[in-house]
């Protein structure tokens, strides 16, 4: 039996996920459950290794750079596989299963960092290798008006699980007086149960023989001359080249505001939360009044949490609360921008390009930030980088895509 062919659920989310189709619902919930394994992991990485292991902040950075997008070229193998052998599904469980495989390397890296860096690219591979043909399952499994609606759903979902990964590793951590092991054995079950999900519940929707598709687009390259897309691509890793990964947000909030080492693995709550309560409102409003404006409204919104950083004003719930907003208003509002002008026979490609541009931009603004942390200190860094993000930003909804002009 599919998740598809279950009823709403009678429960609050009814309305939520009302007229939203079942394959959604279902990948929905596999990310939940893989978003508590992986950010049981991510909640306690930043501490274990700059507080632990004494890491600094450009070592830190090469690391976070790697974990960002070192393995973003395999989100094009993974794409163009899933696309030749018309198997979403099957290519996105590979990529589940590689990443709960990787939770086991925890085990074995000790504080040894070339080797944790090996088990953070495993696990990131698993990632890029899965990303595009899951958002190609949401797209071919939707009606194109309701894109927005469906990547709201399926992003709420998969955050409700970024929400509970923190509580549960603190949890687990408290339980076990401080055993980090025993996060990364209750973080590989978790990951196991989300590929048997997968297996049991997730519908495929195979692309139909590229013989049917018009010669200009035929191939993946052929997509890169469709002036839309490029541009759509150009401008996501330009502002990811801008945008500060997640980790050095955490770090530089508590260091800002002198947060306990305690409370640290808790902050992506506040992320978490917000996102959650946002990502289908947002989705829905850039349905109705252009994905593209609520895209650019997402990157202003931590523009201004990173000022709020650099200030002498503000406080550290509201920060985290802006991050929130950025991610609900570009994790699922891009790809639903851009996956109706692909064609279904490209799409888990298509997807793939634009999210490896975009992986790639983040990795190499995460080893800049942590050079420039490490030359200048923290406040001249992110100032730096914010004011690059808000020039680009400007531009980018000057010279938007045409394809996505709302």
């Amino acid at each position: 039996m599919y998740l598809a062919s279950v009823g709403p659920p009678r429960t609050p989310l009814r309305r939520a996920v009302r007229n939203v189709p079942g394959n959604v619902v279902a990948l929905g919930i596999v990310s939940l459950v893989t978003d508590i394994s992986a950010e049981m992991v991510t909640a306690i990485l930043p501490l274990y290794l700059v507080f632990g292991l004494g890491l600094n902040p450009l070592q830190f950075g090469l690391l976070d750079g790697l974990y960002a997008g070192a393995t973003a070229v395999l989100r094009l193998v993974g794409g163009h596989v899933a696309d030749r052998w018309r198997r979403l599904k099957t290519v996105a469980g590979i990529g589940y299963a590689l990443s709960a495989i990787a939770k086991l390397g925890f085990l074995v890296t000790g504080p040894v960092v070339p080797a944790i860096g090996a088990v953070l690219a495993i696990d990131r591979a698993g990632k890029g290798i899965r990303t595009a043909p899951r958002d190609a399952l949401i797209t071919s499994s939707s009606d194109p008006a309701s894109l927005g609606r469906s990547f709201g759903v399926h992003r709420a979902l998969d955050t409700v699980g970024a929400f509970l990964g923190p509580l549960v590793a603190t949890l687990v951590l408290w339980a076990s007086l401080n055993n980090y092991d025993s996060v990364f054995v209750t973080s590989f079950a978790l990951a196991t149960c989300a590929v048997i999900l997968l297996v049991s519940f997730v519908r495929d929707q195979p692309a139909p023989p590229p013989v049917q598709a018009p010669a200009p687009i035929r191939t993946t390259l052929g997509l890169l001359r469709e002036a839309n897309f490029r541009r759509c691509c150009i401008w996501a890793a330009g502002l990811g080249l801008f945008t500060i990964t997640d980790s050095f947000v955490y770090l530089a909030v508590q260091r800002r505001w002198d947060i306990g080492t305690s409370v640290f693995p808790l902050l992506p709550l506040g992320t978490a939360g917000t996102f959650l309560l946002l990502a289908i409102p947002l989705g829905r409003l850039g349905d109705r009044i252009g994905r593209w404006k609520v895209f650019l409204g997402g990157h202003l919104a931590l523009i201004v949490a990173l000022l709020i950083i650099c200030g002498p004003i503000g406080s550290w719930w509201f920060v985290l609360a802006l991050h929130g907003v950025f991610y609900a208003a570009t994790d699922g509002v891009l790809p639903a921008a851009v996956g109706q002008l692909l064609p279904e026979h490209l799409r888990a490609s298509g997807l793939a390009v634009l999210q490896t541009g975009q992986a790639l931009a983040r990795m190499a603004a995460a080893v800049t930030v942590g050079l420039l942390w490490t030359l200048w200190d923290l406040r001249p860094a992110i100032l730096a980088f914010t004011l690059a993000l808000l020039a680009v930003t400007i531009a980018a909804a000057i010279f938007k895509p045409l394809g996505v002009r709302r």
